[in-house]
């Protein structure tokens, strides 16, 4: 099959350009590299352009197109239609040699998928499980593994409020887990969402389907968004075996109150896009989740002194208030937005 790479990036040359020469050393190699650059500066496009990198084409976009989502759309309008796989990489991710042929042949295992995603496998340590061994609380066990729950997933439990489906399923509460929660074992799963950021589709999905273009500059939520819409289409699938690491470049994102409110108003969101009418319990459900992790940001910020947590949590709270009195515009917008290609 052959593939396009599309690189959405903003203000993070050295990300990008550790990126590309990991996309070098892959097993498979796409047939064309599109970088949509929303930099306000011109060092991603100077870097890119004092190297030879095969396939790459490089687009800069305007002020009213800069944004992950807008970025998105501009590349698939972009892509050569002869490709037929549109794979979607964040600029601070480290590709493992083979993750674009894991990724290309699970769609040619399972001709029915219309995305398959990636594994991030440096954001927890998993270690398998001895069967002798009682399990703990404290552990999340999976497929012959275990990892660390994490503290507030621990208090989540303990007050009756973690996700009871697999990871990549969404509960009726929202909430679910991620698909980090899967051991990076190989194995493909069917899921209803992935991480965008490290995910390819089929080009004929983007023929129904865009992003949306709700989720403005950062975005917070939107790669669940899609996938959910996509997961009515066609089926998703997440491969273990393609495997990547992510090297979190903070450059670039909101203010720590910005991305709290985003948090509760995204999530909001997507939860109501999968569930329009939640049950009672659900409801309750999905805003004791809301709380509690606002009052764990509250601790991070007294009692660890962690930077921008209490904005972050003063964020969601405001954004929780404000709820029942003025709702998201989201369902409001279309979902396939017309795109203005870069000049």
């Amino acid at each position: 099959m052959k593939f396009s790479l599309i690189i959405c990036t903003y203000m993070r040359p050295g990300s990008i350009l550790r990126l590309l020469n990991s996309v070098k050393s892959q097993d498979v190699y796409p047939n064309e590299i599109l970088v949509i650059d929303g930099s306000i500066d011109n060092n991603t496009e100077n870097l890119l352009k004092a190297r030879k990198i095969l396939n790459l084409k490089y687009y800069k976009v305007e002020n009213e197109q800069r944004g992950l989502t807008k970025q998105r759309n501009i590349g698939v309008e972009l892509v050569n239609k002869q490709n037929e796989i549109i794979c979607f990489l964040d600029d601070d991710i480290v590709l493992k040699p083979n993750y674009f042929k894991q990724i290309i042949s699970t769609f040619n295992q399972f001709p029915d998928a219309i995305g398959v995603g990636g594994a991030i496998i440096n954001e927890a340590v998993w270690k398998e499980l001895d069967e002798n061994k009682s399990k703990d609380f404290k552990y999340y066990y999976r497929d012959g593994y275990y990892r660390d729950l994490g503290a507030r997933n621990v208090l989540r439990k303990i007050f009756g409020l973690l996700s009871c489906k697999p990871p990549g399923i969404m509960p009726k509460y929202s909430n679910g887990f991620s698909i980090g929660f899967y051991p990076p074992n190989g194995k493909t799963h069917q899921v209803e969402y992935f991480m965008g950021g490290v995910s390819g589709y089929k080009r004929s999905l983007f023929e129904k389907i865009s992003f949306s273009e709700y989720f403005d500059g950062y975005g917070l939520y939107e790669d669940m968004e899609f996938c959910l819409r996509a997961s009515r289409i066609g089926k998703l699938l997440l491969n273990t075996g393609a495997q990547c690491f992510h090297l979190h470049d903070k450059a670039g994102r909101p203010d720590y109150f910005k991305y709290g409110k985003m948090v509760v108003e995204n999530g909001w969101i997507v939860w109501k896009l999968k569930y329009p009418n939640p049950d009672i319990k659900s409801i309750l459900k999905w805003n004791a989740i809301v709380i509690l992790l606002s009052l764990i940001r509250i601790k991070n910020g007294i009692i660890n002194r962690e930077k921008g947590a209490l904005r972050d949590a003063f964020g969601r709270f405001f954004a929780w208030i404000k709820l029942p009195f003025k709702k998201p515009d989201y369902f409001y917008q279309k979902r396939k937005s017309e795109v203005t290609l870069p000049s």
